[in-house]
């Protein structure tokens, strides 16, 4: 592992569970180069946070992400998460239809 990275361990966890919502601590631990422990320790910040969710299945977790909160820094404050993440090549955000007025009189009539 080189001696400094441009992303900090948290945003790579986050990076790979915004990409991979049922991977493993394990997993994790394996692809950043980090303990399990130490990626466990990274889970809980990030879901104490609010910036993920967990929903069991089985025995496993399936992750969840919330894409408005903002970076934490405040020279990046503006900066959702969720944006941060597509930077990196995460198609999970979904487009909204914004639903006109003129839609709304066309499915009454």
């Amino acid at each position: 592992m080189p001696d400094w990275m441009f992303i900090s361990k948290h945003a790579l966890v986050l990076s790979l569970v915004a990409k991979s919502p049922r991977i493993t601590a394990q997993e994790l631990a394996t692809a950043i180069g980090m303990t399990e422990r130490q990626v466990r320790r990274v889970i809980a910040d990030l879901y104490d946070s609010g910036y993920i969710s967990k929903k069991r299945i089985g025995r496993g977790v399936k992750y969840g992400i919330n894409p408005d909160l903002s970076l934490r820094h405040d020279t990046h404050a503006e900066i959702a998460i969720g944006d941060f993440l597509e930077a990196l090549g995460w198609k999970g955000r979904k487009k909204r239809r914004k639903i006109s007025q003129n839609d709304g009189a066309q499915a009454e009539a």
